[in-house]
């Protein structure tokens, strides 16, 4: 387990947190004005979704500002302990800080969907090895194709989803004939911090299947819980802020963010000749016309001299 010495030399601690809990619209008004002064104060910056489902939420800051933060955040919606995961950065994770009212936490679309009502089975990080390698389980990744592209636990299933909104259409496609040919099956899931999957879980239920899992606190928890010597993580973590990726110490990967499609670019991918810096990478080359490249180009220049006048700049630069 990753412990706070370890990470001593990073100026700022980011914490991943999520919750499932009914919450009214006055109070949702209520948390974002307390958040928003809270955060301004201390120079908090990042993203918060808050729904009448419940909150999700990434922000990064200081130390002494995130313990602040979250325990503001917990007594705002009077639980004792939220679910977080905590990474580390040498650079400010976010731009800017956004608290947002949404209808969904985590959007899968389908009202009947109740995580507050009932979820899968939570499996612990230190747990889910041996569900991995069990023969008669079933893992499936609930993230969309291009996280799983950089990082995964070899043999799960890839829906091949550019949104969780597909995730249902899936299930109806793939999972459901495959269950009722292996009903003995076993079915696990995972995503990043465990909210998608968690809802994954929660809409196979009410579709009615059963022995149904998920990895509790996602692959951030399995990351900080499981030693690199006993992993079977392979590859990189996608995650979503200025960071790109995360590697196994949790800390920021090798991945870079093309800044035209705003998909990872891989080390590999910034050395080939379709990779031009803010204008294009090998996954977008054909994707945009003359007229956004002139604009991206633009843009990238704008960023190049800020960079340049700003090179102590905390905020990560663009690829």
């Amino acid at each position: 387990m990753k412990t706070e010495d370890s990470f001593e030399k990073f100026k700022y601690k980011v914490a991943a947190f999520y919750d499932f809990l009914s919450i009214i619209d006055q109070e949702i008004l209520l948390i974002k004005e307390e958040l928003t002064t809270l955060a301004a104060n201390q120079e908090i910056k990042g993203t918060i979704l808050l729904a009448s489902e419940g909150v999700n939420g990434t922000v990064c800051g200081t130390e002494n500002a995130i313990v602040l933060f979250i325990e503001t955040l917990e007594k705002l919606l009077k639980v004792s302990d939220i679910n977080v995961k905590y990474s580390w950065t040498d650079k400010q994770a976010f731009r800017r800080f956004k608290a947002r009212q949404k209808k969904e936490i985590v959007t899968i679309g389908l009202k009947q969907v109740n995580p507050a009502k009932s979820v899968g089975k939570y499996i612990k990080a230190c747990e889910w090895n041996e569900f991995l390698e069990d023969p008669d389980s079933v893992i499936i990744d609930t993230r969309n194709e291009y996280e799983i592209k950089i990082g995964n636990f070899a043999g799960a299933l890839n829906p091949h989803t550019s949104s969780f909104r597909e995730f249902p259409s899936w299930v109806q496609k793939h999972l459901k004939p495959l269950i009722e040919e292996n009903p003995s099956l076993k079915i696990g899931m995972y995503c990043t911090g465990g909210i998608r999957c968690e809802k994954a879980t929660s809409y196979l239920i009410d579709e009615g299947f059963s022995d149904v899992h998920h990895l509790e606190g996602g692959i951030l928890k399995y990351l900080e819980d499981v030693s690199p010597g006993n992993s079977l993580w392979e590859g990189e973590c996608f995650v979503f802020d200025q960071r790109v990726s995360l590697d196994h110490a949790l800390t920021p990967g090798s991945h870079r963010m093309c800044h035209a499609c705003g998909l990872p670019i891989s080390p590999e991918d910034l050395k080939k000749p379709t990779y031009i810096k803010g204008l294009q990478c090998e996954g977008c080359k054909n994707k945009y016309t003359d007229s956004d490249r002139a604009r991206f180009a633009e843009r990238q220049r704008q960023i190049d001299e800020i960079m340049k006048r700003l090179p102590e700049n905390s905020i990560w630069p663009s690829a």
